[in-house]
C-alpha cells in the first residue's frame, strides 16, 4: 500500500512535470531565478535538478510513520475499553476498525487534496473559512450537535461523528495566510489590517468556547498570530496582543470554576489524586511504571481502565508505559522532523517569492508544533489538562482526516516548489 502511495504520488507529479516543460515559456526571467533558488535549495548551485525527487519523502514517510504507529497504539490503548463496553458490542477491535477506516479515509482524501494546485486553495480560503465557521455554530444547535461528557464538539452523521473545530484547524491556516497576503500593504495599520482579522477570530473564539473547547481556540489563536507575525505584523503590537492573550487568558479561567479546577488539579494532582488530579496522577504512574524501554507492546495496565481517554488525550501516557522513554523520544523527534519539513518547505516558498505558499506551509507547521506541544505537556503534568489530541495519532476520523489534508498541502507546496525550480511551472 505504502508503495502505491509513493507511486501515485511520483506518477502525478510526473505527468504534471511533462506538461509544465512542454508549455512554451514567457516568464524567462521567473523561471531562471526560481531555478537558481530552487538549486541552492536542493544541492548547490550545480546541483543537477533532473535527478532530483518530485516530492520530500522524508516528510512523506514522517507522515506515514507516525500515523502507522498511531494505528498500533489506538489498538492497544483501546482494547480494554473496547471489550467492557456494549457500545462497541464488546468487540476488542472495534476501535482499531474504526481508525483503520478513518486512516483510508484520510489517505485517500489527501490524495485528491494533492491534486489541487495551491491557487485554487488560496481562492477557496475565505469560503473554507465561512464553512468552518457554520459548521460550529451548528453544532451549538440543540438536535444538531452531538454532546459528549459536557461537551458538544460534535455534528452526528449517522455512523460517524464530524468534530468542526478539526476542520477548523486547516481553514484557519488556509484563511490566516490569505488575509496576511492580501492586505500585506496594510500590515502596518491597526485598524485596517489588524483589527478586521481579530474580530474574525474573536467570533470564531466566542463558537469555540460556547462549546466548550479551549484547546482548540488556542490552537487556532496560535495559528493567527504566527500568520499574522511572520507576515510582517508590528513587533510592538505583536508583544501588546500577546499581553491581552495572557490577560483573557487568566480571566477565562478565574470566570470558570470548571476551568479552575483543572489548573489546581494540573498544579498538585496528588492533592486530589481521585477527584481534579485523577487523570494526571494515572498519566504519570502509566510514565513511571515505563521507564526507559516500558513493559511491552500491550503490557500496560494504566489503560485497563484506569487511564480515561487513553486512546484519545491520553494515548502517549500508554506509549510512555508500552514502550518507555525511547517510544515518547521517538515520537517527539518524528513531530520534531515534521515541524522542521513544515518550516524547511516555507522557506523553500519565500526564495521563490510565494509568500501565500509559504504562509500555509509554515502555519501548518506552528499547528502541528502547538497541538502536539499541548498534548505532550498535558500528558507529562507540565500543562493543565485540556481535551486535545496527538496529532496524526490519536483515535478521532475528523482529526485524522484534517491532518491528512494539511500533509497532501505541504507536499502540493513542496512539489510546486520542485517544479519552479527546473522552470517548468507549477
Amino acid at each position: 500500500m505504502l508503495a502505491r502511495i509513493e507511486a501515485a504520488l511520483g506518477g502525478v507529479a510526473g505527468r504534471r512535470g511533462g506538461r509544465g516543460a512542454s508549455r512554451p515559456g514567457s516568464r524567462s526571467s521567473l523561471a531562471a531565478g526560481a531555478t537558481a533558488a530552487g538549486r541552492r535549495a536542493w544541492g548547490g548551485a550545480g546541483a543537477n535538478p533532473t535527478v532530483e525527487a518530485e516530492y520530500d519523502s522524508q516528510l512523506l514517510w514522517t507522515g506515514i510513520v507516525l500515523l502507522l504507529l498511531g494505528l498500533v497504539m489506538v489498538y492497544s490503548a483501546s482494547i480494554a475499553t473496547a471489550e467492557a463496553s456494549r457500545f462497541t458490542g464488546s468487540r476488542a477491535s472495534y476501535y482499531l476498525v474504526r481508525q483503520a477506516v478513518f486512516l483510508l479515509v484520510g489517505v485517500v482524501v489527501a490524495m485528491m487534496a494533492f491534486q489541487i494546485p495551491i491557487r485554487v486553495w488560496q481562492q477557496l480560503s475565505p469560503w473554507l473559512f465561512l464553512l468552518g465557521a457554520l459548521l460550529l455554530a451548528l453544532v451549538l444547535i440543540p438536535g444538531v450537535g452531538r454532546e459528549v461528557n459536557g461537551a458538544r464538539r460534535w455534528i452526528g452523521l449517522g455512523i460517524i461523528n464530524l468534530q468542526p473545530s478539526e476542520l477548523m484547524k486547516l481553514f484557519a491556516v488556509l484563511y490566516a495566510a490569505d488575509y496576511t497576503v492580501r492586505k500585506q500593504a496594510l500590515m502596518s495599520s491597526f485598524q485596517r489590517g489588524l483589527l478586521p482579522m481579530l474580530g474574525v477570530m474573536l467570533i470564531v473564539g466566542w463558537l469555540l468556547l460556547r462549546e466548550p473547547d479551549f484547546g482548540a481556540f488556542v490552537v487556532i489563536t496560535a495559528i493567527a498570530m504566527s500568520a499574522l507575525f511572520l507576515g510582517g505584523m508590528r513587533g510592538q503590537w505583536f508583544a501588546g496582543l500577546l499581553v491581552l492573550l495572557a490577560i483573557g487568558f487568566v480571566g477565562l479561567v478565574r470566570s470558570s470554576p470548571y476551568r479552575m479546577q483543572r489548573i489546581f488539579g494540573f498544579m498538585d494532582p496528588w492533592s486530589d489524586a481521585f477527584g481534579k488530579g485523577y487523570q494526571l496522577s494515572h498519566s504519570l504512574i502509566a510514565f513511571g511504571r515505563g521507564e526507559w524501554f516500558g513493559v511491552g507492546l500491550g503490557a500496560s495496565v494504566e489503560k485497563l481502565h484506569y487511564l480515561p481517554e487513553a486512546h484519545t488525550d491520553f494515548l502517549l501516557a500508554v506509549i510512555g508505559e508500552e514502550l518507555g522513554f525511547v517510544g515518547v523520544l521517538t515520537v517527539i523527534v518524528l513531530f520534531a522532523l515534521l515541524v522542521q519539513r513544515a518550516f524547511a518547505i516555507g522557506r523553500k516558498a519565500v526564495e521563490l517569492d510565494r509568500p501565500y505558499a509559504a504562509l500555509v506551509a509554515q502555519g501548518i507547521g506552528v499547528w502541528l508544533a502547538v497541538q502536539a506541544l499541548i498534548n505532550i505537556g498535558v500528558n507529562l503534568g507540565v500543562l493543565p489538562t485540556k481535551g486535545l489530541t496527538l496529532p496524526l495519532m490519536s483515535f478521532g476520523g475528523s482529526g485524522i482526516v484534517a491532518n491528512c489534508v494539511a500533509l497532501a498541502i505541504l507536499m502540493r507546496i513542496d512539489y510546486e516548489a520542485r517544479q519552479l525550480g527546473r522552470g517548468q511551472g507549477a
